[in-house]
């Protein structure tokens, strides 16, 4: 490590796809809470790590209560990809956000 100058690296959650057209139901419902957090095309890492504060705002909704139901698995699921980009184990952390995708998936088809 250099006597004075350190390097920095930064990895952030980039969502390729638009929300409407991989999860409709999950992006309608967003997007009728909160037309803007559908607009800035949050990754759904991004929207795992918010989940708390997605549950607190969208009290009373059936979103919610979808949520509320996969809240532990999306808790470990976020956890372990965020431990496996601190170990720099990337294939790991790629194969979990697979397994994030599949809860996606089930709460996009739990949404009417």
């Amino acid at each position: 490590m250099s006597k004075h100058m350190q390097l920095t690296v930064t990895i952030r959650p980039y969502y390729r796809g638009d929300l409407d057209g991989v999860y409709p139901n999950l992006a309608r419902h967003l997007e009728h809470l909160d037309a803007e957090l559908v607009r800035q095309g949050p990754s759904l890492y991004d929207l795992t790590g918010q989940l708390d504060q997605l549950l607190y705002r969208f009290e009373g909704t059936q979103l919610r209560e979808v949520l509320l139901r996969h809240r532990e698995k999306l808790r470990k699921l976020h956890k372990d990809i965020r431990e496996c980009l601190a170990d720099w184990n990337l294939a790991q952390a790629d194969k979990l956000l697979y397994s994030l995708e599949d809860q996606f998936e089930e709460i996009d088809s739990e949404l009417k």
